[in-house]
C-alpha cells in the first residue's frame, strides 16, 4: 500500500538555481570548441575582469594613498580647528586654553600670530607669512619638528620676548642662498606702539636658527617660524593673538568636535575646522575621488561585456540541447538560469582573481617599486621630489566593496540579454533544420 502510495505522489519540482541548472551551465563553459562550447572566450573574458578590476583597485588605493599623504601633511603643518573671536581678547582667555585642552580627543591647543612680511636675504627680497608660536606647540608639527636639527629645536624661543632665531622654509632658504646661522631681514607692515603712537614698518634683523620642511613646497616656500612674544612685539601685537589652533586625534570627523569647543571657547567664539579653511582643496579631492571613480567604472564595465558575445556564441552553438531540455520538460525560465549562470560565473571568477591580484600588488607595492628599479637600472619614484620612499597605496574597505559589487553587477547585466534571447527559443523551430 504504501509503495502504491508512493508511486503515485507527484515529484516536487526543482527550485530556482538548483543544482542540475549551475553543474549544466558550468559544464557548458568547460566544453572544448569541438563540443560546442566557449571556452576559449570564456577565458579571455575571465582575464579581462580579472585585470580591469586589479586595476581599478591599484589606482584607487595609489590615489587614496597620495591623498592621504598629501592631507596628513597639510593637516600636519595647519590646525584641525580654529577659534577665533571674543575669546582672544577676553581676560579669561588662559583658561579657555585649559578648557580646549579638556574635550575629549584634543590633541593640542596652540595660540599664533599669523602676519605677512617682507623678508630680505643675500640680495634678495621676497614675501613670507610669519607664524608666531609658543616654543612648546613645535613639537606638535610633526613633519616641521622631525626635519629640525636638535640645535634648532633647543634653540628656537630662547632669549628675552623669545629671542631673535626664526625658522624658515627649505624651499624658501633655498631660494635666497641661506643657512642656520646667517641674517635674514623682516619688515613689519606696522611697527610697535609707542608714546608718539605707532611706529609704522618696522625692520628688524633676525637670525636663522633652522631650516624645516614640512612635506609640502608650497608651505616651505612661503612660511617662517617665530617665537610667539617676538612676533606679537615686532608686530605691534603685544597680548594679541590671530588665533587658537586645535589639533584632534581624528581630523575626518570634526562634526563631532564642533559643539563640545563651542562650548568650551565660550560666548562669542567663531570655530571653524580645516573643511573650511580648505574648503577649495577637500572640494577637489571630492570631485577627483568621484569622477576617477566613475571613468574607472566603465573600464570594468566593458570589460564586463565581453560576456555577452561569449554567452551569445553559447547560446548559438547549445540550441539543440535548448530545443531537447524544453521538449523533457525545462521551463524557459530554467534556460535562462543556465546561461544566466554561465556567464555570472565568469564574473565572479574575474572579480575574485582580480581582488586577489589587486590587493596582493598594492600590499607589496614598495618591494615590487624597488624590484623594478634594481632590475632595470632607473629610479621609477624620486624620493627628493616627492620626500616619499615608495609609492604611497592605502587599500579602503569602501573602495574595495564597491569595485566587488560594481564587477559583479556589470557581469550579471552582461549575462542577462543574451541568456533572455535563449529561454524564449522555441523548440520545435529549433530542431526543424537539425
Amino acid at each position: 500500500m504504501s509503495d502504491a502510495a508512493s508511486a503515485t505522489k507527484p515529484v516536487k519540482p526543482a527550485g530556482a538555481f538548483s543544482a542540475w541548472e549551475i553543474g549544466l551551465a558550468l559544464r557548458y563553459l568547460r566544453a572544448k570548441r569541438k563540443e560546442g562550447g566557449v571556452a576559449m572566450i570564456a577565458i579571455i573574458s575571465f582575464i579581462g575582469i580579472m585585470l580591469a578590476v586589479a586595476v581599478l583597485i591599484s589606482v584607487m588605493s595609489i590615489m587614496a594613498g597620495f591623498r592621504a599623504e598629501l592631507l596628513g601633511r597639510m593637516l600636519s603643518f595647519n590646525g584641525h580647528m580654529y577659534v577665533q573671536g571674543q575669546v582672544l581678547s577676553s581676560p579669561d582667555r588662559e583658561q579657555a586654553l585649559q578648557r580646549l585642552s579638556d574635550v575629549p580627543g584634543v590633541v593640542s591647543v596652540a595660540p599664533q600670530v599669523q602676519a605677512q612680511s617682507l623678508l630680505r636675504a643675500g640680495g634678495a627680497t621676497t614675501g613670507a607669512i610669519v607664524k608666531g608660536i609658543r616654543p612648546q606647540d613645535l613639537s606638535s608639527l610633526n613633519f616641521v619638528y622631525d626635519s629640525l636639527s636638535d640645535e634648532a629645536r633647543q634653540t628656537f624661543g630662547q632669549g628675552a620676548y623669545g629671542g631673535d632665531r626664526i625658522l624658515i622654509g627649505g624651499a624658501l632658504a633655498r631660494g635666497l642662498g641661506i643657512g642656520p646661522g646667517d641674517p635674514i631681514t623682516l619688515y613689519s607692515p606696522t611697527g610697535a606702539d609707542s608714546a608718539f603712537g605707532n611706529l609704522g614698518g618696522l625692520e628688524k634683523t633676525y637670525t636663522v636658527g633652522g631650516v624645516f620642511s614640512s612635506g609640502t613646497s608650497e608651505y616651505d616656500q612661503a612660511f617662517i617660524f617665530m617665537p610667539l612674544e617676538q612676533a606679537q612685539l615686532f608686530f605691534g601685537l603685544e597680548g594679541v593673538w590671530s588665533v587658537i589652533e586645535l589639533k584632534v586625534s581624528t581630523p575626518d570627523q570634526m562634526d563631532g568636535y564642533l559643539a563640545p569647543v563651542r562650548d568650551a571657547a565660550g560666548a562669542g567664539a567663531v570655530v571653524t575646522d580645516w573643511r573650511t579653511q580648505m574648503a577649495a582643496f577637500w572640494g577637489a579631492l571630492q570631485i577627483e575621488r568621484a569622477a576617477m571613480s566613475i571613468i574607472l567604472g566603465m573600464v570594468v564595465a566593458i570589460a564586463a561585456m565581453n560576456i555577452i558575445s561569449g554567452i551569445v556564441m553559447l547560446v548559438k552553438n547549445k540550441t539543440r540541447d535548448i530545443a531537447i531540455l524544453r521538449t523533457v520538460g525545462a521551463s524557459p525560465s530554467s534556460i535562462l538560469r543556465i546561461f544566466f549562470v554561465a556567464g555570472a560565473a565568469i564574473g565572479v571568477a574575474g572579480t575574485l582573481a582580480g581582488l586577489a591580484l589587486g590587493l596582493a600588488f598594492c600590499l607589496n607595492i614598495g618591494a615590487i617599486q624597488h624590484f623594478l628599479e634594481a632590475l632595470l637600472g632607473v629610479q621609477l619614484f624620486n624620493s627628493e621630489v616627492y620626500m616619499l620612499d615608495a609609492v604611497p597605496a592605502l587599500v579602503d574597505p569602501g573602495d574595495v566593496t564597491w569595485v566587488a559589487v560594481w564587477s559583479l553587477l556589470m557581469s550579471c547585466v552582461a549575462s542577462l540579454p543574451p541568456s533572455w534571447n535563449a529561454s524564449r527559443i522555441d523548440p520545435v523551430e529549433a530542431l526543424r533544420y537539425e
